[in-house]
């Protein structure tokens, strides 16, 4: 039964009030501890000076045994800047802080990833890039955060060509693999085919750039695809983006077959997919709208607070399967169902890169996981209290990095399982630990 606007709007009001409590009470999310062990003070001589020279000169003949001697292999920096914040925008890196130490959280609890949040007091793209090689020295991985478009696309192919760590932007490749992931089943409840539906995207962000993009490579047609940006329908005569935004002007050079023109509404006209990642609503998609798309159609309307059109309305005007960005609504998309276990199987086999083909992987894999559950039209991809689903994606992320020879290390099925089912569980066993014993302190209202 569909709750009230009013009552949405104060269950959507609690989390922030609720942070403005328990925010201050921690001091924050994170904090360094120890995982060797010290078993008396002799133990520094091991750890610190004289012992640790060994190891160092172990490195300094062979770099790649850092990998071994140190945490690099499971350390990942979230790199932000501040300047496109959770709908919040251009905040600053200080006022990011919280997002990226919630981010650190999420690597480590669900991912067993050890991430560290460093956000960085200018918005020089090249100084952005070339932080983030300085940073190669330590971290494992970079995960790029909140950067507004168009740098992000220019900082993300710079450093995916030129870093020897793994480097993403979990607004692009994160948000694409859990949206596609939710696409795949819902393609199969519907009986539609990938290459034979029409898809109209709105919003022309780095996001939706990025899922059309991991989309045409999981089997999409990209001459169906449709997008929209704030200007209108983006095809081939929209010659204003050709040197300012090269991203939104190659998607004007292979989308739209037929080279539509108009807005929102003439995009959605008989198309068989909705996402739309634009402006919060409830009033952004009008039913109306919804109303012109074909039979058994799918809306992924995924702006937060509050999504483009409310998930009942959606349903009231003839779409049968919706999806949404908040948790308090079926089919959540959420790209915590994602980074965590992509990177956590990226690290396992220390790979390069993660290819768009590992994020496919592991799209697969998520979707994979619901159908074994049971998925059904409120039931898409699972939810993140499924702690299975990541070692799940994990494995299927390794294994793509193996099969690409992106990978360092070469692992089977079997030996990448044990390893990161090992890892998540040790995370997550650990924190409970800490709480069971008052080392971090339970919060009473």
């Amino acid at each position: 039964m569909a709750i009230s606007v009013e009552e949405m709007l104060k269950k959507a009001k609690k989390p922030g009030q609720d942070a403005m409590k328990m925010h201050p009470f921690f001091h924050g999310k994170i904090q360094v501890m120890p995982k060797c062990v010290i078993r008396d003070f002799n133990d520094f001589a091991i750890w610190y000076t004289p012992g640790v020279a060994a190891p160092c000169r172990d490195i300094e003949k062979n770099p790649e045994m850092v990998l071994e001697h140190t945490n690099k292999a499971n350390l990942v920096a979230v790199v932000s800047d501040g300047t496109r914040v959770l709908g919040l925008g251009d905040i600053g890196p200080e006022a990011a802080l919280p997002v990226m130490e919630g981010k650190a959280l999420l690597f480590k609890y669900l991912g067993g990833v050890d991430a560290f949040p460093l956000c960085l007091k200018t918005k020089d793209p090249e100084e952005l890039i070339r932080v983030c090689r300085l940073l190669e020295g330590t971290f494992g991985g970079i995960n790029l955060e909140d950067i507004s478009q168009p740098k992000c696309f220019h900082i993300l192919d710079t450093l995916r060509a030129e870093a020897e760590i793994p480097v993403w932007h979990d607004d692009q490749q994160g948000t694409a693999a859990v949206t596609v992931a939710g696409l795949m089943n819902a393609l199969k409840i519907v009986d539609k085919k990938m290459k034979d539906v029409k898809v109209a995207m709105v919003g022309a962000g780095a996001a939706n750039i990025a899922i059309s993009r991991v989309m045409i490579s999981a089997g999409f047609n990209p001459e169906n695809i449709i997008m929209v940006d704030s200007k209108g329908i983006l095809h081939k005569d929209r010659v204003e983006l050709q040197e300012k935004y090269k991203e939104k002007w190659h998607i004007c050079q292979v989308t739209n077959r037929d080279d539509i023109r108009g807005g929102i509404p003439e995009a959605m006209k008989g198309a068989d997919i909705l996402i739309a990642l634009s402006k919060p609503g409830p009033d952004t998609i009008k039913k109306e709208w919804i109303k012109l798309m074909a039979k058994d159609s799918i809306v992924f309307v995924c702006a937060n607070p509050a999504p483009e059109i409310w998930p009942w309305e959606a349903k009231d005007a003839g779409a049968r399967i919706v999806a949404t960005g908040r948790s308090d609504f079926p089919n959540q998309v959420n790209n915590s169902l994602g980074f965590p276990g992509i990177f956590r199987g990226t690290l396992d086999v220390m790979a390069r890169t993660i290819t768009d083909e590992m994020c496919i992987a592991a799209a697969e894999a998520l979707a994979k996981c619901a159908e074994r559950k049971g998925m059904h039209e409120e039931y898409l991809i699972p939810t993140m209290d499924e702690w299975e689903v990541y070692p799940a994606e994990a494995v299927a992320v390794g294994m793509k990095a193996i099969e690409q020879g992106v990978a360092r290390l070469t692992m089977t099925r079997e030996e990448l399982t044990k390893k990161s089912e090992a890892i998540i569980r040790n995370a997550r066993e650990s924190t409970d630990l800490l709480m069971k014993n008052g080392f971090i302190k339970e919060y009473v209202e």
